[in-house]
């Protein structure tokens, strides 16, 4: 019989902690080194830069799309078993990318890579909720789980680098086989299997509607710049997706277990978590494509040298993703949500008013904030969207919050690749992309700014009364709520 969570020794707990830490290494190490590579792989397929953007959003997309079924899922047929399932698709669909033929081939193996890492990210997640179940204890672990994001931060850049200049780009999809292999190992020997007490049942029409509202917006935003705002596909993609969004409000609240249980956006706190998150992760998104570009195709530095310039953004995510951790959990999330916005905000102003790319020292001290401000944000979200939710929804909270931050990365590289396009249209790429991204740095100072202001709402006493009433009302008895919901009508 797998042992219980809370059986678990110290040592135990922090070699779960290690297991899932892994599989986060990889799906972010995947991201970051695949940013330095993409001039790269444009020059092999010929690609446009609508296509840069596909091999990234087609991962991110179809990952947002499938997290809270896996989280729910998981919940229902055990957290261990979609796990592994996840680290076997995750690592075999990498050896695929690794030998695609073409961009198309690419993008539909990356989009096979999203289907085993929808399965990893939130379960690990939620297997680190319940292996530590004391509040302090498990924000110290988010801590640690949001330093791991540095870690493939100041990594990436540089183990890409070296990997794109020396061997060339598709070894950057090896290094995730040895570490899924290790992780697969170890998971089968070391981590309990868990289960929410009551299983929740599938919801394929709000699965449907979430691929489609996700799919349609995502390739209306990349396309439109080549096709055109008006033209038919653009308008027929911004129709359904506007369906969907009406069919996942209106069909959601009447299914007794709902793919989106829309209850807990009554948490002010877990509300401003999400949108935290979709801002947060739409700077990063954007601020990476932009960088990657700039500093390749206009400055014309390799990829180990690009990634050289981007180690201080990384370094300084590292060093402040476990601080973070420790403020959420010793004084709550407010004051890491503060700096969090006013360091991304000052970033995004410095490039969009000052262009900060062209001169060294203003480069240099961009990445540095920006480094800070992403540092910080991550760990408040995760530990905001579970810590107030009870226990037995872990899997499907931890999957909204793991779903937000690729919806808003997935969303900032579709926008800020299309305000870019734009901008560039018919001009020399490299003269023109100074001017063109200034639109896009104001949207990334923009996204600064929203983080700063949600945090500081939805994080006071107010904030924390409405999260705990909604603890308290999803983990009422249905028949109490019916009784409730008689009384007040």
């Amino acid at each position: 019989m797998p042992d219980a969570p809370h059986t678990l020794t110290h040592r135990r707990r922090m070699l779960v902690l290690a297991i899932c830490c892994m599989s986060l290494l990889i799906v972010s190490l995947d991201n970051t080194v695949l940013n330095v590579a993409l001039p790269s792989m444009a020059k092999d397929f010929d690609a446009t830069l609508s296509g840069m953007q596909w091999t990234i959003d087609a991962y991110t997309l179809v990952l947002a799309a499938l997290l809270m079924l896996a989280g729910s899922t998981a919940d229902r047929i055990g957290r261990r078993k979609v796990f592994t399932i996840g680290l076997i698709v995750f690592t075999a669909a990498s050896v695929a990318c690794s030998l695609a033929p073409s961009l198309e081939t690419l993008v539909a193996f990356r989009m096979v890579q999203a289907v085993g890492g929808s399965m990893l990210n939130p379960v690990a997640m939620s297997i680190i909720t319940n292996t530590f179940t004391d509040p302090r204890e498990r924000a110290r672990a988010i801590g640690v789980w949001g330093g791991v994001v540095g870690i493939s931060m100041a990594a990436g850049p540089l183990v890409g680098g070296v990997l794109v200049d020396s061997v060339g780009w598709r070894s950057i999809f090896w290094i995730n086989l040895p570490v899924g292999l290790a992780a697969l190992l170890l998971t089968i020997r070391y981590v309990p299997e868990s289960r929410a007490p009551k299983a929740r049942r599938p919801d394929p029409v709000g699965q449907a509607l979430v691929i489609a509202l996700l799919g349609a917006l995502t390739y209306a935003i990349i396309e439109a710049p080549s096709a055109g705002w008006t033209s038919a596909r653009i308008i027929a993609c911004t129709v359904v997706a506007f369906a969907a969004l009406i069919g996942l409000l209106l069909y959601e609240p009447r299914r007794r277990e709902p793919l989106i249980d829309l209850r807990f956006f009554r948490s002010a706190p877990f509300s401003g978590a999400t949108l935290i998150a979709v801002c947060g992760f739409a700077a990063l998104g954007g601020f990476l494509f932009l960088s990657t570009l700039y500093l390749q195709d206009v400055r014309g530095l390799d990829a180990l040298h690009a990634g050289l310039w981007m180690l201080p953004m990384a370094a300084m995510t590292l060093i402040c993703a476990p601080l973070s951790g420790r403020l959420v959990g010793n004084r709550g999330p407010r004051l890491p949500l503060l700096v969090a916005g006013v360091m991304m905000t000052v970033s995004g102003v410095l490039f969009a008013a000052f262009d900060a790319e062209t001169s060294n020292v203003t480069l240099f001290i961009g990445y540095v904030l920006f480094g800070i401000g992403f540092g910080f944000v991550n760990a408040p979200i995760t530990n905001t969207a579970v810590s107030g939710m009870p226990r037995a929804q872990a899997g499907v909270a931890a999957a909204v919050a793991s779903t937000s931050r690729q919806i808003g990365q997935t969303l900032g590289v579709a926008v800020i690749g299309a305000v870019l396009a734009s901008g560039v249209a018919g001009s020399s790429y490299a003269h023109a992309f100074v001017g063109a991204s200034r639109a896009c740095w104001w949207i990334i100072a923009g996204c600064g700014l929203a983080v700063l202001v949600l945090g500081a709402l939805t994080s006071g006493h107010w904030a924390r009364e409405t999260a705990r009433r909604t603890a308290e009302r999803l983990e009422e008895p249905e028949d109490a709520a019916a009784a409730r919901a008689a009384a007040g009508s």
